[in-house]
This record gives C-alpha cells, sequence and structure tokens, in this order.
C-alpha cells in the first residue's frame, strides 16, 4: 500500500476533478507484477495500468489500490469489471470513495463475484492526499487553503493597500511550485488595485490550465489589470453580486478582456465557491488579501492553512493576518497536523483548521 500512495503522487497537478489512485498487483508468491498509477483526468485509472503491466501473472494475485475501484462509465470503464475478468484475487483498498456513482457499489461488485476485499489499509494518507477530492464530492465546494507570508508580528502589509514584500527566494519558489499544483488561485479585488498581480504559476511546470478568481462584489477590477493580459496560462473568473453585473458598460469592458463575469449573493462566499465547484475546482488557493481571508476565516471555509513567517516586523500599523482572529494561536499550535519547515531566512508553518476529512 505504500508503494501504491507513492505511485499516486505521479498524477499530482493532472488529475483534478479526478482523485490521485495508485496500484499495485502482486503474485501469490509476494511478488511485484504491475503498477500503476492515475496520471492525468481522462486517461486510464492506476488499477488498468497495473493490471496491463501485470497479464497473466494477475490472475489469483493481490491488488493494492488507494482508493475504492469504479463500477461507473465516465471516460473510461469501470475498473471492477476487469479486475473480475483479471482473475484477481483479492482487492486491498485504502478507502471508499464517497462519489455517489461508487461509494461502496465497487467493493459490493469485487465481492459479487468472489473476490476478498479490504478495505482501510493506509486510509489516513490516502484521504490526506485527496482532500480536495474529498471536499469536491461531499461538499461541492473547493477544498481552500488559506496563504498568505506574514511578518514575525503577524502582519502582511506594512499598512492597508500598502504593497509589501516580506518573502525570500526559498519560499518564493515553494509558493510558485504550490501553485503549479492547485486547480485556482483567488484573490479579493483590493489585492488587484494594490499589487496587479499576474497570478501565474513562474518557475515550476503546470500541465494545465490555472484558473484565476477575483472575488469583486462592486467590480472594480479594471480592465487594465495584469491578470487579463495572461489568457494563455487560464481563465479568469470574476464574481461578483447581480446588482454590479448589470452595470454593462464595466461588465462589458471586462469581458472584452477575456474576463468571465459571474453573478453570486450579496456577501454569499458559500454560493460563490458552489459556483466554482460545479466547474469541477477542487482546491482553491485564497491567496488573500486581508478582507477575502477574514470572510472565508469567518464563514468556516477555510480548510487549510499555508503561512510563510518572516523575520521582519512591522509593527502597530501593520495589516494584519485574520484582523484579530488568533494569529499567534496559529503559530502555536492550533492547527491540526501542524507541520513546520525552514524555508531560508523564512519558515513554512501549515496544517488543516479542523482536521482532513
Amino acid at each position: 500500500m505504500q508503494r501504491a500512495l507513492i505511485l499516486a503522487e505521479r498524477g499530482r497537478g493532472r488529475t483534478s476533478p479526478n482523485p490521485l489512485v495508485g496500484a499495485v498487483v502482486v503474485s501469490p508468491d509476494g511478488v511485484v507484477v504491475g503498477q500503476g498509477a492515475h496520471e492525468f483526468a481522462g486517461g486510464p485509472h492506476a488499477e488498468i495500468h497495473a493490471l496491463t503491466a501485470a497479464g497473466d501473472r494477475a490472475r489469483g494475485a493481490t491488488l493494492y489500490c488507494t482508493l475504492e475501484p469504479c463500477c461507473h462509465t465516465g471516460r473510461t470503464g469501470p475498473c471492477v469489471a476487469r479486475i473480475a475478468e483479471a482473475g484477481v484475487r483479492r482487492v486491498v483498498a485504502a478507502t471508499l470513495d464517497p462519489n455517489p456513482l461508487v461509494a461502496g457499489k465497487g467493493f459490493a461488485f469485487l465481492r459479487s463475484r468472489g473476490i476478498d476485499v479490504c478495505v482501510g489499509v493506509g486510509e489516513a494518507a490516502a484521504r490526506a492526499m485527496n482532500q480536495p477530492f474529498f471536499t469536491l464530492v461531499m461538499e461541492h465546494r473547493p477544498f481552500v487553503i488559506a496563504k498568505a507570508a506574514v511578518s514575525a508580528d503577524g502582519m502582511i502589509a506594512a499598512s492597508p493597500g500598502v504593497r509589501t514584500h516580506l518573502t525570500d527566494v526559498p519560499a518564493e519558489r515553494h509558493a510558485q511550485r504550490v501553485r503549479a499544483e492547485i486547480d485556482a488561485i483567488a484573490v479579493g479585488s483590493g489585492t488587484i488595485l494594490a499589487d496587479d498581480p499576474l497570478l501565474t504559476a513562474r518557475g515550476a511546470y503546470r500541465a494545465r490550465p490555472l484558473t484565476r478568481v477575483i472575488f469583486d462584489r462592486r467590480l472594480r477590477t479594471p480592465p487594465s489589470a495584469r491578470v487579463l493580459s495572461t489568457a494563455a496560462a487560464g481563465p479568469v473568473i470574476i464574481v461578483t453580486t447581480a446588482e454590479e453585473a448589470s452595470a454593462s458598460d464595466r461588465r462589458a469592458a471586462l469581458e472584452a478582456q477575456g474576463a468571465e463575469v459571474v453573478m453570486a449573493g450579496q456577501d454569499d462566499l458559500p454560493a460563490a465557491l458552489s459556483l466554482l465547484g460545479e466547474r469541477g475546482i477542487g482546491s482553491l488557493l485564497l491567496e488573500g488579501g486581508a478582507t477575502l481571508h477574514r470572510a472565508a476565516w469567518d464563514a468556516g471555509l477555510i480548510d487549510f492553512v499555508r503561512l510563510y513567517v518572516t523575520p521582519h516586523v512591522l509593527g502597530a500599523h501593520g495589516l494584519p493576518l485574520f484582523g484579530d482572529r488568533g494569529f499567534s494561536a496559529l503559530i502555536n499550535g492550533t492547527l491540526v497536523d501542524r507541520r513546520v519547515q525552514p524555508l531560508g531566512p523564512d519558515t513554512l508553518i501549515e496544517g488543516y483548521v479542523h482536521g482532513p476529512r
């Protein structure tokens, strides 16, 4: 199972909205005779790769897979039929697939064909690996990662509206690698006005288009914003209110620059995230600014926090992360499965807000 989990990582950044899955076929005498991973959305599933590699040696073997094998026809056929046809004797799976089209039906099919099924080996690791998939399927919204560069005293800028560079090269490289893997980046209109960011993955290979989302309830994004000049990197979606979207001149100017303007309720962040979920966006990197971070935090929509803490001290006039929502508590251990990693002069602190699903 450990090998299957490692294999699953081969698809990171390329399988969404599908999960990361690895599979290994082991002969009755304990020899690995086939292995594979789900490498990109629409491509063969991990089980198919592993069974193809095993060939006739799959007969009587055990198949280890990190997720329940599928039993429905999507862009590919059902894996359970292929498993049964291959003569596999036993299937060891890490966890149930929450997709209503599967959700135990895959295991039931295998058992009905006389195949022994064991579930739960490596479950915690398999579920942690696929938090975006589980969140999208179960909550119909993206898995939200709040990301920020923060001074040692918990500030994200020297003062409101002032662009403040905090992190050094190693932290910036790490942040770009993360951008290369997630489905979408989101910022508020204040960040567009203050920083005018490109919101692209730079210095790291990205296999798929990157969706950029701007939460802009007052439709303040200027048509000259640099992000609107990066259509080759992926779509730009501006989420606003119905009232502002009716301002046809501003909307038309943004759409003329390639943006897609969509409507959500006034201050209705859950509805906005649901709209993104309907588009198959499973992971959303929330890069700020402070107003958007606070709104998501107060709505209970932040699943994971990733902070690049720098040695700078910005003082009392600085703009605090999450306002008065407990920066020191996050730093000192409130996060679940908290991880701390030095990145040059900076420190990465990350973890789940409520724990993995």
